[in-house]
């Protein structure tokens, strides 16, 4: 059974920083991809950061490019330190990963993931 849990959110003044930790179990490099997602609200949820299972690839959005950084930090626990964090970074942030059938692109894609964290509210503001 694939289980995720995020832990690490919290409110933060602008350029302020948060480290975001994903737990992961059930999991193998077969799921291919951790993906980090968030939702503000009234808005879709998108992806900003994917890891792959084993740490040797990672991709960003281009909204969190050179502020975001993803990074395996145990087997199986990963996480997201956010630096220079803006009001509009605010929402509700997920990981997620892939089914063992799932494609290996589209690493940002909401659609090509299947197993959710239950998230965790980060909030900029001053």
């Amino acid at each position: 059974q694939v289980l995720l849990r995020e832990s690490g959110g919290g409110t933060v003044p602008p350029g302020g920083s948060l480290r975001l930790s994903c737990a992961a179990s059930g999991i193998n490099v077969n799921n291919k991809y951790i993906g980090w997602f968030r939702q503000a609200p009234g808005k879709q949820r998108e992806g900003v950061a994917a890891i792959s299972i084993g740490g040797g690839t990672t991709e960003y959005s281009d909204s969190v490019k050179l502020r975001f950084i993803t990074s395996r930090d145990a087997e199986m626990t990963y996480s997201l330190q956010m630096n220079g964090l803006k009001p509009e970074d605010t929402g509700t942030y997920y990981c997620a990963t892939k089914s063992t059938s799932a494609e290996w692109n589209r690493r940002l894609d909401i659609n090509t993931y299947s197993y959710w964290g239950q998230g965790t509210q980060v909030t900029v503001s001053s």
